[in-house]
């Protein structure tokens, strides 16, 4: 059986702000749909993902904000930072986690710059969206075997 993530829930607080914002990120706007005042999704895909994130009114009771972690993978995180940057997102610095192979939830473990040894999987920087939900972009080069 073969199984793909699709879309991601977002909660969010003001739609149209969220929109703004991932637009400006860069993502792709794939669907903007409303039935009636209390029924609205909208969908953005990241650039070169399969999976989306929808947004909107009426399609979660999740706390605007409350989703944390979600990972966006690239081939080289300082081009996507200044990137990120350039388009407006206040992207944090560049780091990696102290002897993990995924980062902690707290920055306790966080130290500054790439993983020096160049690792796949080992550099990372967050940002979030204008209601607090977590983003994390991870610098993967090459994939590993059978991903």
């Amino acid at each position: 059986m073969e199984m793909k993530l699709e879309v991601v829930v977002l909660p969010v607080r003001h739609v149209d702000h969220a929109k703004a914002f991932y637009r400006s990120a860069g993502f792709r706007e794939d669907v903007d749909y409303a039935s009636g005042d209390d029924f609205r999704v909208v969908q953005f895909t990241p650039p070169g993902s399969e999976a989306s994130v929808v947004f909107g009114k009426g399609i979660t009771s999740a706390p605007p904000g409350s989703v944390q972690g979600l990972l966006l993978v690239v081939p080289d995180i300082a081009s996507a930072r200044a990137e990120l940057l350039v388009r407006g997102v206040d992207v944090g610095e560049v780091f990696h986690d102290l002897g993990s192979v995924f980062y902690h939830v707290s920055p306790a473990n966080e130290v500054p710059g790439p993983d020096p040894a160049g690792r796949d999987y080992a550099s990372y920087a967050r940002f979030c969206d204008p209601d607090g939900n977590g983003w994390v972009i991870q610098e993967v080069r090459q994939r590993a075997s059978g991903r």
